[in-house]
């Protein structure tokens, strides 16, 4: 099978809805938000676990062992030894970053239904010598839903607390941020159109119904690679939908109606996908670990025990 899970789009709308493919990290931070974040923080899964769920999405035993080796260079995952066991566990980072993902993913819907009128706008200047922390910076700023409104604007819907989005990439020195409000002669809805790609946004939610609501689920058989495969795309969808106010949406947006579908199939996928997980699920628990007692029950029903030295 193939390193990395590539599923077809139906042909129905073939025009707009293109091949996704899925990363093995983007694959293993789902399957961590999902079935390892509320276990407790000194709760380290082993390596054969993940690397057989990734199995099961597709990736190669050798693809997911690089997986865990990058995500521990950089700073996503710690590792320990437990004789000839590797054993992970989330750091401070993934869980900051897999909590705010969660808070997305499932929100009731993609939409901003009541909105002040107010706008975050944002501006920033970083050398070419520091371009990594620039590009993640971008990445932060898009995931909280801000446009490009000309160059080195940015602009998101609402007052964030940039101060607090930013705060880990120790850019603050770099960035200059305001609250406003749009004045005339500002054409709020071409404002929109001009920062942000409804478009293909559009396109990502019609392709994502169409693909999830055929006879065939586009993931391999078995309720936790349909899961991890659902969660997924929905999160690329998301990482570039700004929630927008419904104000300055068409009436027909196709988000909503594909929010009802991710929330119904997700609901479907759950307690097969989470039955599956328990049976792969070896752990190791160091001693004097605060896991409080119902993270410890979940996580240790049904698998092996395994305690540090």
């Amino acid at each position: 099978m193939a390193d990395h899970l590539a599923a077809a789009v139906g042909t129905e709308s073939a025009a707009r809805a293109r091949p996704v493919t899925f990363r093995p990290q983007a694959l293993l931070l789902t399957v961590l938000g999902r079935h390892v974040l509320d276990r407790g923080e000194d709760l380290a899964v082993g390596a054969a676990t993940l690397i057989a769920v990734l199995q099961r999405l597709g990736v190669s035993e050798q693809a997911a062992r690089s997986t865990l080796t990058r995500m521990v260079r950089r700073g996503l995952l710690d590792r320990q030894q437990q004789g000839r066991r590797a054993y992970f566990t989330l750091t401070a980072d993934s869980r900051t970053l897999l909590q705010e993902g969660r808070r997305r993913i499932f929100a009731p819907a993609p939409v901003r239904q009541r909105w002040d009128g107010e706008w975050t706008l944002l501006s920033f200047s970083i050398p070419e010598s520091r371009r990594d922390e620039r590009h993640r910076l971008r990445a932060r700023l898009a995931w909280n839903g801000f446009g490009l409104l000309r160059d080195g604007l940015w602009l998101a819907p609402g007052r964030l607390e940039v101060a607090q989005l930013i705060s880990d990439l120790r850019l603050e020195k770099h960035v200059d941020a305001f609250a406003a409000r749009a004045l005339a002669p500002t054409d709020v809805a071409e404002l929109v159109q001009r920062a942000w790609d409804l478009g293909d946004l559009r396109s990502r939610y019609d392709a994502f119904a169409v693909r999830w609501s055929g006879p065939h689920a586009p993931a391999p058989g078995g309720d936790l690679p349909r899961q991890v495969c659902l969660i997924t795309e929905w999160r690329h969808i998301l990482r570039e939908d700004p929630l927008l106010p419904a104000d300055y949406l068409p009436g027909d947006w196709p988000a909503l109606e594909a929010a009802r579908l991710f929330h119904r199939l997700h609901s479907r996928y759950s307690p097969g996908a989470a039955e599956t997980f328990a049976e792969l699920l070896d752990v190791v628990v160091s001693p004097g670990s605060e896991i409080s007692s119902t993270a410890r029950a979940g996580s240790l029903s049904g698998h092996r025990r395994l305690h540090a030295p």
